[in-house]
């Protein structure tokens, strides 16, 4: 029988702020946290919020920060997250040296765009921004064309919001050695970086070291690349040892003409990608996964989330990131019943979430946040505190 998932009972304060700082509290409340959004009483709606309430307080009002402390002291808080821009929280009287003084075990989560103490800190910037500085959006992109950034995924999320929860769970580790919290800085430009390490490193050997979109793993090798189908899908292609590329060009027809021999002859490149293109598109997907399916030719379909989304016999149902088989994380999907031979664990415990992890979960400012301090300090609206038109104050003015 599964135990609690790994992070019941952590309290998380997060406020509010653009996807990358959601996107960490989403994944410390997947693994069971309780995570309390801070909204403005004018803020939007955040597709992230998924297993989070939300409390609206006035942070313009002394009595709005004096509720804040007495929460991050009383509860008492184990992570805060700070998704601005430098300066804001301390402006505030929230920042760091506050918050740790009147809670030593406190986890001050901090993440910026760009380095803290670089030449950009003071700058607005977005994903590409952080990709482009960090040496990683260099790296992508065709031969002979411009760098080619992905969705926001490498340098929000990666870089980012996943960088910064794993560096909560290392000072949660360390506090239990320490027992005391303290700050965690990310940025996404060290993030996307440490990311690249790999194709960083490869840059100084043959495998790698030749311009943008003409080495073996960035679109320049045929056998490492997209190939488009006769019903206008894609396969992809990622046969890089000699043993899975024989089993890719005998199964595409062509494996006896000595093609594996001379497959690292650069000049042969053009020719193969010529061939390989034209190999792909007289099949449909469908019939080219017929082909491969089952095969070690490292080929398999490119299929996209709506074909996941509606298509059971595909592996579309959303799991946690990683299977904890003693403590699983919460499950997203909803619907599917276990998939054949798979542990309940790998999918994850409990109910689930609305849309199974492929719709929005919004919350809206203010909801359940009187539940959450209930939950948490047995705090009641009109005792502890009060909500006015611009969101939750403290009570006591004495305590100011």
């Amino acid at each position: 029988m599964a135990g609690p998932p790994p992070l019941q009972g952590i309290k998380v304060l997060e406020f509010a702020g653009l996807a990358p700082g959601p996107f960490a509290g989403m994944l410390l409340a997947d693994a069971g946290a309780s995570v309390l959004r801070i909204d403005r009483a004018t803020g939007g709606q955040d597709v992230l919020a998924r297993r989070k309430t939300s409390l609206v307080v006035d942070l313009k009002d002394p009595a709005g920060i004096a509720l804040i402390k007495k929460v991050v002291a009383t509860a008492p808080i184990d992570v805060i997250i700070d998704p601005f821009r430098p300066g804001v929280l301390e402006k505030l009287g929230l920042g760091p040296d506050v918050l740790l003084a009147i809670n030593p075990r406190l986890i001050f989560g901090r993440m910026t765009g760009f380095r803290r103490d670089g030449k950009y800190a003071d700058m607005a910037g977005h994903d590409i921004n952080y990709l482009a500085v960090s040496g990683t959006l260099g790296l992508l992109g065709r031969a002979g064309q411009k760098p080619f950034p992905p969705i926001n995924i490498l340098a929000d999320f990666a870089g980012g919001g996943a960088t910064l929860y794993q560096g909560v769970l290392l000072a949660l580790l360390a506090r239990q050695t320490t027992g005391r919290g303290q700050v965690v800085e990310a940025n996404m430009v060290d993030g996307a970086s440490y990311l690249a390490t790999f194709p960083r490193m490869i840059k100084k050997t043959p495998m790698g070291n030749k311009p943008r979109g003409n080495n073996a793993l960035d679109g320049g090798s045929p056998w490492y690349d997209t190939y488009e189908t006769k019903d206008g899908k894609y396969m992809s292609v990622g046969a890089i040892e000699p043993q899975f590329f024989d089993e890719l060009v005998r199964l595409l027809g062509i494996g006896d003409q000595g093609w594996n021999e001379k497959r690292h002859d650069e000049s042969t490149w053009p020719e193969l990608h010529h061939l390989f293109t034209s190999i792909f598109f007289s099949k449909t997907r469908a019939e080219w996964e017929a082909v491969f399916d089952g095969t070690d030719a490292c080929c398999a379909p490119v299929i996209d989330y709506d074909e996941l989304e509606t298509n059971s016999a595909l592996e579309g149902d959303l799991r946690p990131a990683v299977t904890l088989r003693s403590t699983p994380c919460l499950a997203l999907d909803v619907e599917r019943p276990a998939a054949k031979g798979t542990e309940a664990a790998a999918r994850g415990q409990g109910a689930g979430v609305e849309g199974g992890g492929y719709d929005p979960v919004f919350v809206m400012p203010g909801e359940g946040g009187e539940e959450t301090l209930q939950s948490w300090l047995g705090w009641k609206e009109g005792n502890q505190y009060i909500l006015g038109d611009n969101g939750a104050v403290l009570a006591d003015k004495s305590k100011l």
